[in-house]
């Protein structure tokens, strides 16, 4: 009898021990949501003054990354990267209400538009530095087949010290724009995004691909996709504007599935025309070839006999499309084991945080029936996914 009771008292403190484990990895792995509402210098100052603290901090600690990462003072950087960009023309002819939401939220966070305006072109900087090694991102697409659900979904890797600053801003909707669920970080408009009509957008950085320093940016063209409904504007915007960054966009549109790698010059589409409606892509052109002169240099037709098949996108893009190819009809639990997935120890598709860069967060988009997200802060093995649907009409 006194055996018994010892045993259920180790047991009631492992599973109190457990349980409280799993609650502090809940909290800390909680993504923070928030609703605002309005379009432009509005939605901007309401961003920038409920967050502004937070966005405080994620400044700080941009610059003190990019001081360390290039051993420069972080503001010479970003004089020398405005130097070259010249964005704001393109924002204001084909995005106005979104450089003015940058603007509020500048002001509304008390700090400096050129260090929020940078924050919003994070792929433009990147492309700008022109660093292979700081981009992972993982997606895949899925098409609905004979009623089957639609999804599109993404692996976001980014630095680590934007760690603890994921939110989930649900954007109201009005008069002139749908409700949308958007992935972002304090101070940045869109990392990726959907809205209540099935249309969704993720996106990887192909840094191989040509750019222009008077494109239209990643983050804008993001946003006003998932602002639209109508599938035929949605398919001539993405492939007739001029880009900033070389891109890869899978875009679904309730139960169709785009994948198009953009550069400054074309837009090709890839499908790799699977039985089961799936595409997927990492970090590496596939099938656009308006490649950089470095890249081109050694591969300028993409031959397969020359990709560099050990890298680690090639690596992460084998262990996505295995998992895509090899069942007839694909649910979102296999979606999950592919954005889960580490087959290789040093390229995995999930990335910790290490110190090096990590899965940001994990979303799936179900675009088809009643649109809905699903979403993990940080990498999706640390926790489960969490639902989160649209407000009612």
């Amino acid at each position: 009898m006194k055996i018994n009771r010892i045993k259920i008292i180790i047991a009631v403190v492992f599973f109190i021990g457990l349980n409280s484990y799993a609650q502090s990895l809940d909290v800390r792995k909680s993504i923070k949501e928030l609703t605002f509402s309005g379009s432009g210098y509005e939605l901007g100052l309401q961003h920038g003054q409920i967050l502004k603290t937070e966005i405080s901090e994620i400044v700080a600690k941009w610059k003190q990354n990019t001081t360390r990462q290039f051993g420069k003072d972080s503001d010479i950087i970003v004089n020398e990267f405005f130097e070259y960009a010249n964005f704001t023309k393109a924002i204001k002819k084909w995005t106005p209400k979104l450089y003015e939401e940058v603007r509020g939220i500048a002001d509304g966070s008390g700090q400096k538009f050129n260090d929020i305006f940078v924050l919003n072109l994070l792929d433009e900087f990147w492309v700008y530095i022109d660093d292979l090694s700081n981009h992972h991102c993982s997606d895949v697409g899925v098409a609905s087949i004979n009623g089957s659900p639609s999804y599109i979904a993404q692996n976001m890797d980014i630095e680590s010290y934007t760690d603890g600053y994921q939110i989930l801003i649900k954007l109201k909707r009005n008069e002139s724009q749908p409700e949308q669920l958007i992935l972002t970080h304090p101070g940045l408009i869109i990392l990726n995004g959907m809205n209540e009509r099935g249309i969704g957008v993720v996106v990887n950085t192909i840094m191989q691909l040509k750019a222009s320093s008077s494109g239209l940016p990643v983050a804008f063209i993001i946003r006003h996709l998932i602002n639209s409904t109508e599938k035929e504007e949605i398919l001539q915007f993405i492939t007739t504007i001029k880009h900033a960054s070389g891109q890869n966009y899978i875009i679904g549109i309730r139960g169709d599935v785009f994948d198009f790698e953009a550069s400054t010059n074309k837009v090709v589409r890839y499908d790799p025309k699977n039985a089961n409606g799936t595409v997927y892509h990492t970090n590496h052109p596939i099938v656009n070839n308006d490649l950089k002169d470095w890249f081109k240099a050694y591969n300028p037709n993409l031959e397969d006999a020359l990709l560099p098949k050990t890298s680690n996108s090639y690596i992460r893009l084998e262990a996505v499309k295995k998992r895509m190819i090899e069942n007839p009809q694909i649910s979102d639990e296999i979606i999950k084991s592919a954005l889960r997935s580490k087959d290789n120890d040093k390229h995995p598709v999930c990335r910790n945080n290490n110190g090096y860069g990590f899965t940001f967060a994990s979303v799936i988009m179900t675009l088809t029936g009643t649109p809905y997200l699903q979403i993990t802060a940080g990498p999706p093995d640390e926790s489960e996914y969490k639902r989160i649907g649209f407000s009612k009409k």
